[in-house]
């Protein structure tokens, strides 16, 4: 019995002693809901050389979930409509969508294939997509904040 006691005392000292880090394995998704809240635009193909913040009234929201993008926005004073929906994928540093039904505004400017590959930084409270050239160089991107 002695024995016992002094295995779960060991125990239970060896537990409470233990740090516990929930973040420490997080690993950030891009499942959820995002609003738009900035543009950048690239001068040098590396480093944002200006932020354009978005307007009043003027939203973009993005959702995501198992695979599936949909995307809506609005702009006051506008009767354009923006929206699409199709499929993501994402690694650690790119975000691939491919639109399979959109706007017709939509339609009228987007490429052919309806596929759109962007480099991604993502963090858990907020993502940028950055569009670069076809020589790998940044030019501009859209700035998310997460709203789930």
């Amino acid at each position: 019995m002695k024995k016992l006691i002094t295995i779960l005392i060991f125990s239970l000292l060896m537990i409470s002693a233990t740090e516990y880090h929930p973040t420490a394995n997080f690993h950030p998704t891009i499942e959820g809901t995002w609003e738009l809240v900035s543009f950048y635009n690239y001068e040098d193909g590396v480093t944002p050389s200006d932020t354009l913040l978005i307007a009043d009234g003027y939203r973009q929201i993005k959702m995501y979930y198992n695979g599936k993008v949909m995307w809506t926005r609005y702009v006051p004073n506008d009767s354009v409509e923006w929206f699409g929906y199709g499929s993501y994928e994402t690694t650690d540093s790119t975000l691939t969508e491919k639109l399979e039904y959109m706007s017709a505004s939509m339609r009228k400017i987007t490429n052919s294939d309806m596929l759109w590959d962007m480099e991604l930084l993502l963090e858990k409270d907020r993502y940028s997509q950055i569009f670069t050239d076809e020589e790998g160089n940044r030019i501009n991107s859209e700035n998310y904040k997460r709203l789930d």
